[in-house]
């Protein structure tokens, strides 16, 4: 074998070997205490508030807050979840990760499941029941919600109250679009529209849901079986396709990066789908649009209907691999349930929190000056009970990739053909929803552990 590698590459291999023998003989002590991954820097600062609290009281098992790029704990934890590597003791996960955790058997779900524990100790009935659904498979309770994201519409106060428009008139979309109609238009004569009426198009899948969710509909049922094709999708996304499309069109679409900021600033749009983290976003970063916007209920979608919505989320899961599984239950609840954390989750943030005990804060009645003086905290709690559930399917990710693409050949096929009354899309949308659900059962196939029939 000399003779096929020069020397220098034999000497490489012989230090690698020695170093990696040496290593292997380094003594190795295990750091005492649990460690906790998060990927939020504002919350990883006021958990390391709490943090030291704890382990001020707590000196055999402290806890060491670990701040990680968002892909760099998802990897890691799922990969230490499959393959059995080192994994956190306590994890914050966000909502489009979670199902890729529920996707093999209830029993090798990674998290400890918590139901007993949540019903024993009545945590769960302090805490706002609709959080829970994403968090939950087959019955099964497996994180601590840390928010509700309740959605309001955040709008233009400044263009609206010019123009004598009074928003308190409006109680659905169809009020919506009639009374803000007149701040559309084209402003500068060259022919083309400048400033449209709401954020959105056919490619902001992320908005598709929060739509269909706040009619009833959504990409899966209560039971998590999948409803793409349902009429309540068929009605809601044949009227998005006319705002997104066609001679009714009333919708800009934000494009994602540095522009955005300059469009809104520039009034592209009027009002944009607002869950209390965005609120507390806008509020942070476009200074400079201080009391120019305001929120709002969603319209609804008829007469009564629900005037919220939800986008987004995140839970604290204590992970079997954890050899503190008591001690790290005992420290998500410390952080979770304080009042302490709620307020400054609010301070920093705008988010609200999901324990119901803590509603009752004053912080949530001040004024917010970049918001005109509303209480924005008072209206997002308020809302925060008529939220709707979320089933956390493993296939959620693939549901959203079928629907949107429904959504983009049903918006394209409307401004084809100038369609302006959404009806005449019901059977075209049909039909694009019942490949899309055919779609999805075909990938829901392939997964043994959570096999449907196929299509």
């Amino acid at each position: 074998m000399l003779r096929y590698f020069s020397p220098g590459v034999w000497l490489l291999v012989i230090l690698a070997l020695g170093s990696s023998f040496l290593v292997a003989l380094l003594p190795v002590t295990p750091r005492p205490g649990m460690v906790f991954w998060l990927f939020s820097r504002d919350h990883a600062m006021l958990s390391e508030h709490i943090a030291a609290q704890w382990n001020a009281q707590h000196p055999a098992t402290p806890v060491q807050v670990t701040l990680l790029s968002g892909a760099a704990l998802n990897s890691r934890m799922l990969t230490g979840f499959y393959a059995d590597t080192p994994v956190g003791d306590l994890i914050e996960v966000e909502r489009s990760v979670i199902g890729q955790i529920f996707a093999g058997p209830i029993e090798d779900v990674g998290f400890v499941d918590l139901t007993d524990r949540l019903e024993a100790e009545q945590v769960g009935d302090a805490i706002n029941t609709p959080s829970f659904s994403p968090w939950t498979s087959r019955g099964r309770i497996f994180g601590l919600p840390h928010d509700v994201h309740p959605v309001m519409l955040m709008y233009r106060a400044d263009l609206t109250e010019a123009a004598g428009i009074d928003v308190s008139q409006v109680k659905t979309w169809d009020d919506f679009f009639r009374v803000m109609r007149p701040l559309m238009g084209d402003l500068d004569g060259d022919g083309r529209t400048d400033r449209w009426i709401l954020s959105g198009g056919p490619t902001a899948l992320q908005f598709h849901e929060v739509f269909l969710l706040q009619a009833g509909g959504g990409y899966f049922d209560a039971q998590g079986e999948p409803a793409l094709n349902s009429e309540i999708n068929v009605r809601i996304l044949s009227q998005l396709a006319t705002w997104y499309a066609g001679p009714n069109r009333v919708t800009g679409e934000l494009p994602v990066g540095p522009a955005t900021s300059q469009l809104i600033m520039q009034g592209y749009v009027v009002s944009m789908l607002a869950p209390d983290w965005y609120a507390g976003h806008t509020r942070n970063n476009l200074l400079t649009m201080t009391g120019k916007f305001k929120l709002m209920p969603l319209p609804a979608w008829e007469p009564g209907g629900r005037r919220t919505s939800v986008y987004g989320g995140t839970m604290l899961g204590v992970t079997k691999a954890s050899t503190y599984q008591s001690e790290a239950w005992e420290f998500a609840k410390a952080l979770y349930l304080s009042p302490e954390t709620a307020k400054g989750l609010y301070e920093v943030t705008r988010i609200i929190t999901p324990i119901k005990s803590n509603w009752d804060q004053p912080v949530y009645d001040e004024p917010d000056p970049y918001y005109g003086g509303q209480p924005i905290g008072r209206l997002f709690i308020n809302l925060a009970p008529n939220v709707p559930t979320r089933p956390s399917s493993p296939f959620y990710g693939n549901a959203q990739q079928e629907l949107n693409t429904a959504v983009i050949a049903l918006s394209r096929y409307t401004e084809d053909h100038a369609i302006s009354d959404p009806t005449q899309l019901h059977a075209e949308c049909r039909r694009l929803l019942n490949a899309a659900q055919a779609g999805l059962l075909r990938q829901m196939h392939r997964n043994v552990f959570l096999r449907r029939p196929a299509p």
